[in-house]
């Protein structure tokens, strides 16, 4: 499986990166929004994990761009914002939801 993991703080990406590796996950990385959105559109990724305080470019505003071109990748966003409608606005720009 491979996945793309968007992270601008470095040691939160590494650490992300190594577990996802150690369990056996072929990873991409990108440190901020338009690295990402490029390798989002370029390359064949089973899952991406999206930041939504990127630099350059906005999670919320990569993935509201993959789900326009009709990108049916399941993401899934990071955030360290604390206010519900930051979280409201990843889920409304279409990043996957648990179906538990």
């Amino acid at each position: 499986m491979r996945l793309l993991v968007v992270e601008d703080d470095k040691t939160l990406n590494k650490q992300i990166v190594t577990a996802l590796e150690q369990a056996g996950y072929a990873v991409d990385t990108a440190m901020d929004g338009e690295e990402g959105q490029f390798l989002g559109d370029t390359e064949p990724y089973d899952a991406i994990i999206l930041d939504l305080g990127l630099p350059k470019v906005d999670g919320v505003s990569v993935l509201t761009a993959w789900r326009r071109e009709g990108r049916k990748t399941p993401v899934i966003i990071l955030t360290a914002r604390d206010r519900w409608s930051d979280k409201v606005q990843g889920f409304d720009a279409g990043a996957d939801r648990s179906s538990s």
